[in-house]
């Protein structure tokens, strides 16, 4: 069970187009589960830039992952990460061109596309855990 996003989290996804809402909802789904299956603790989902945002304050393991819409398209959709970090390199390097991965802060998931839903579930679980393993 995943909890209720916080009411304008709602309301910004809610005044999306029905795809780009219907994937940033499943997305947001795979978000938590990768964070219980990775144990970051607790999320706090708020907006960020307009977006809704995912970060792990209460243990800082990650680095914020941001669900959002492609300007200027009704159904392309992204995950967004922090620029200042290496998660665009580690994932083009790890998925090649299975993965959309676009300049050093996007994986952009257009109408055509069908990630693997385990990459994509790494993607978010290096993004949410990547403070932990970039120590190392």
């Amino acid at each position: 069970m995943h909890p209720q996003p916080p009411p304008d989290v709602a309301r910004v996804i809610g005044a999306l187009p029905r795809a780009q809402a219907d994937r940033l909802r499943h997305l947001r789904h795979l978000v938590f589960d990768v964070a219980k299956a990775e144990e970051v603790g607790p999320l706090t989902e708020t907006l960020k830039w307009g977006e809704p945002a995912y970060l792990t304050e209460a243990t800082r393991s990650g680095s914020t992952l941001r669900l959002g819409p492609v300007r200027g398209t009704a159904d392309t959709v992204a995950l967004f990460v922090n620029c200042r970090t290496s998660l665009a390199d580690s994932f083009r390097e790890r998925f090649g061109p299975a993965l959309h991965v676009d300049g050093d802060r996007a994986v952009v998931i257009g109408p055509q596309d069908t990630p693997d839903e385990d990459v994509l579930r790494t993607c978010i679980a290096l993004t949410l855990t990547y403070h932990r393993w970039r120590r190392r």
